[in-house]
Formats: C-alpha cells, sequence, structure tokens
C-alpha cells in the first residue's frame, strides 16, 4: 500500500530564532553592489575583495537556479574569513533558500552512520516551495457575542464580519472562540480566519474606528476594510526543506522529532517515496524545488568514505550547492596514508571550483577590530586601537579580537569608559597567544607531564635496542 506523504507546511510557520553577539553576528550580507562589486567595508565584510566577487557570482547562479550538484572550495591560511564570507553568503540568500551549516566533526559524532549524517545535511538544503489554495473568511469584525452556560463548560457565540460589499454572521464553536480569545479580537478589528486549520490572523483596525476613544497603542496599525466577498480562495506559498518532509513521514517519532533534534537514521524506501511525490507535485504545478547551499566547514576532517560519497552525492539529480572551507596545506587524506592538496581526495578537487583567500593588511585588520567593537559596544581609545592592530599584526587576528572583551572587564574595574592602552597591556600578560605558548613550552626543558620524545631520539634508541638483541 503506497505512503500517504504529507509536507505539515502548517505545523512549520510558527519557528523563532534566538540571536547573540558570536564571532561573526556582525556579518550581514557580502557587502557587493548592483554590479557585484566588491564594497571596500560594507555588510560587515573588510577584504577578500576577489573571494567575496567570486561568492557573489556562485550566489547569481544559485538564486537563478542554475549551479546545483557543483562543489565550490575556499582555501586559505587560518583568519582570513572563509568562514565569515560563507555566512554573508546565508545573509544575502534570505530565508527563502535553505543554508545548512555543519563542521566536518560533526558526521562523527552523531548517532548514526557518516553517510546518514552527510544525507540528512544534503536533503536539509534542498527546499520544496509548495503551493497550495485555501478557503479564508477576511473583513471586518463588526460585533462578536460571546455566552457561557453558568458552569463555564460550554460556550456559543456569534461573529458579524462585513466587507464593503456584504454583511454576514457565524455561529461559532468552542475552538473557535478559543482562537479569537487567543488573538484578542474586538469589534473594529480586520482579521483572516483560515478555514481548513482554523487560525485566526489580526490584520488591524479598521480606520473607520480610528476616532474611536479607546485606548489604543502607539503601534496601533490602521488597515482598510477589505472589498469582495468575505469568503475568498486563496494561494499560500510554504517552503520546506526535504529532510522535514522526511521526519515528519518518518513513522517512529514524526513532526515532534524536528525540534527534538534526533531524527534517528531514515530508510532510504521512504526516501525514493517522497522524491517520486515531489517530482508529481513539480509535474502538476503544485511545487518547484529550490537548491539551496550546505556549507561544511573544516572539510578536511572528513575521512575517505566521506568523501567518495560526496563524490556520488554531486551527481545526483536533488543535490544542492556545496561549498567548504579548508585552511590545510599538503595534508593526509583522513583515513589513507595519502598526502594531497587541502586533505581532499584529487578527484574531488577535480570537480571543484577552488577561491582562495589572502591574510589581511593592517588597515583592513584596523578596520575589522572596529566593526568587532561596535558590535560588542566597546570603545577604544586612538592609541589603543593603534596598539591592537599591531598586535593582530605580530599574534593573529583572533587573539586580538578576543583581547577586546577582556580589555573592557579590565577598564570596568576602574570605572573607565575608554579600553586604554595600559588595560590592553594588561588583557596581553594574563593570556598568552601561540608563539608566547610554544615559547614558555621551550623555557620549560621538559618540565611538564607526557611531554612527547622527539621521533629522532626515538628512532635512535629503536635502533639500538635492536642492536643489542641481534648482538645478544
Amino acid at each position: 500500500m503506497a505512503t500517504q506523504i504529507t509536507a505539515g507546511t502548517s505545523e512549520l510557520r510558527d519557528i523563532t530564532k534566538m540571536e547573540r553577539i558570536g564571532a561573526h553576528s556582525h556579518v550581514r550580507g557580502l557587502g557587493l553592489d548592483d554590479r557585484l562589486e566588491p564594497r571596500e567595508n560594507s555588510q560587515g565584510m573588510v577584504g577578500q575583495g576577489k573571494a567575496r566577487k567570486a561568492a557573489g557570482m556562485i550566489l547569481r547562479m544559485v538564486q537563478e537556479g542554475r549551479i546545483a550538484g557543483r562543489a565550490i572550495l575556499f582555501a586559505g591560511p587560518p583568519s582570513t574569513g572563509k568562514t565569515a564570507i560563507a555566512l554573508g553568503m546565508a545573509q544575502t540568500l534570505g530565508q527563502d533558500v535553505p543554508f545548512t551549516m555543519i563542521a566536518a566533526s560533526e558526521v562523527f559524532s552523531l548517532s548514526m552512520s557518516k553517510t546518514e549524517a552527510l544525507t540528512q545535511a544534503i536533503r536539509r538544503s534542498i527546499g520544496v516551495r509548495i503551493r497550495e489554495e485555501t478557503e479564508i473568511i477576511e473583513g471586518e469584525v463588526v460585533e462578536i457575542q460571546i455566552d457561557r452556560s453558568l458552569t463555564g463548560a460550554t460556550k456559543t457565540g456569534k461573529l458579524t464580519i462585513k466587507t464593503t460589499d456584504m454583511e454576514t454572521i457565524y455561529d461559532l464553536g468552542t475552538k473557535m472562540i478559543d482562537a479569537l480569545s487567543k488573538e484578542k479580537v474586538l469589534a473594529g478589528d480586520v482579521i483572516i480566519i483560515d478555514k481548513t486549520s482554523g487560525k485566526v490572523s489580526k490584520l488591524g483596525r479598521s480606520f473607520t474606528r480610528s476616532r474611536d476613544y479607546d485606548a489604543m497603542g502607539a503601534d496601533t496599525k490602521f488597515v482598510q476594510c477589505p472589498e469582495g466577498e468575505i469568503q475568498k480562495r486563496k494561494e499560500v506559498v510554504h517552503t520546506v526543506s526535504l529532510h522535514e518532509i522526511d521526519v515528519i513521514n518518518s513513522r517512529t517519532q514524526g513532526f515532534l522529532a524536528l525540534f527534538a533534534g534526533d531524527t534517528g537514521e531514515i530508510k532510504p524506501e521512504l526516501r525514493e517515496q517522497i522524491n517520486t511525490k515531489v517530482a508529481e507535485w513539480r509535474e502538476e504545478g503544485k511545487a518547484e524545488i529550490i537548491p539551496g547551499v550546505l556549507f561544511i566547514d573544516e572539510v578536511h576532517m572528513l575521512d575517505i568514505e566521506c568523501f567518495s560519497f560526496l563524490n556520488r552525492a554531486l551527481e545526483n539529480e536533488l543535490s544542492p550547492l556545496v561549498i567548504m572551507a579548508s585552511n590545510r596545506g599538503m595534508s593526509r587524506i583522513r583515513g589513507t596514508n595519502v598526502r594531497s592538496p587541502h586533505g581532499l581526495p584529487v578527484d574531488l578537487l577535480d570537480r571543484v571550483l577552488i577561491v582562495s583567500t589572502r591574510p589581511y593588511s593592517e588597515e583592513e585588520i584596523q578596520q575589522i577590530i572596529q566593526i568587532r567593537c561596535e558590535e560588542e559596544d566597546v570603545t577604544l581609545t586612538s592609541d589603543s586601537l593603534n596598539v591592537l592592530t599591531s598586535m593582530a599584526s605580530s599574534t593573529t587576528l583572533r587573539y586580538a579580537l578576543n583581547l577586546i572583551s577582556c580589555a573592557q572587564m579590565i577598564s570596568r574595574k576602574r570605572k573607565a569608559e575608554q579600553v586604554s592602552v595600559e588595560d590592553l597591556r594588561r588583557a596581553y600578560t594574563y593570556f598568552m597567544d601561540e608563539k608566547r605558548s610554544v615559547q614558555w613550552l621551550k623555557e620549560q626543558q621538559g618540565s611538564l607531564v607526557f611531554e612527547e620524545i622527539s621521533v629522532s631520539t626515538t628512532a635512535e634508541n629503536g635502533d639500538a635496542a635492536m642492536k643489542d638483541a641481534m648482538e645478544t
């Protein structure tokens, strides 16, 4: 018997996100103009002009639906903005185009097979835009009456709705009364009721009630009274990912697994049925496929099995654009003894377009520090800004950015409004960077526990032991 495939779009509408100040929360886009030329400092992006222009060209093709099933590799030293460019691409694409971001090491930490984890990430990056017609009731509330029984168990009521052309009275049941009470619908509100789901949405207050002496807030929105018939047919467009359709139709947990996060392994037979159903929807004009973007950070952490799976997945008809990032040079491919550029197999490198990033100049570093100070609400003096820029040049950019909030804590202790050079120097003495850490290890001269012996010493000791054994 064929399985009934559902998209569950009505249950996926109200999902909110929590925002916080993070390492890349200042990134708002790629900072390109209409001709895809990179601006010097825009939308939180500084420098990396060639890489940003390449990313903008890729985005333009993604938006036109012409580059699905391709692979891009961002390669460059650490702290050169590879992840920032990927997040800028996600911001530019907007909410409608799916963008999935994973770290390669996540594949090994999940309680499922590596190929299943990659498959779920790929299907999260493919959107299905579904069009469905629903019947709605739209109009201005003239009067709402709710009658409760003495015990309060049963509720009945009447709702009078009008447009500019007609007026109708509806009898209300318990569920509808609860929905109207939840939205705090009053006479004079313009509302929409979805007949299939029973959802009530308030559009605003009618202009005819704008002169009423009601207690209204400053954010009260006034709208015109709707025209035409009260009951209408309206086309609603929802965008869901293929993975969400997979989870909703899996028999183990269903829709709640989207929020629990533990979806488990989904059977390939179910995915084939869903692919067939989506293909039918496409032929009937009910849906269209939106190839999104899958970003795999630190891609050199994948092993040879994952790379061979990605090779095959890129040839699939339903495949997103795969963007990878790596900071490795000539590195060993995980799971083999073969060394390869960027830690990727040569056959996969042959498929990808490689975009290189370069280290930032001193002026660009100074601009990035200023952007991060604005994001973290920290004020630096002009001298401390120059000192922090020189610190970033001699150490690393990430280390300098981490010192901003530490120096602010020190300045708060002395109740200063600005971070001074002395605050930065004190934070610099508290926290070591990578170069000073290596120097400190050399000064310890083997006093740390479990310090590794050099390879040459181990080899010499092994040769001497073998010689003794042979003589014996």
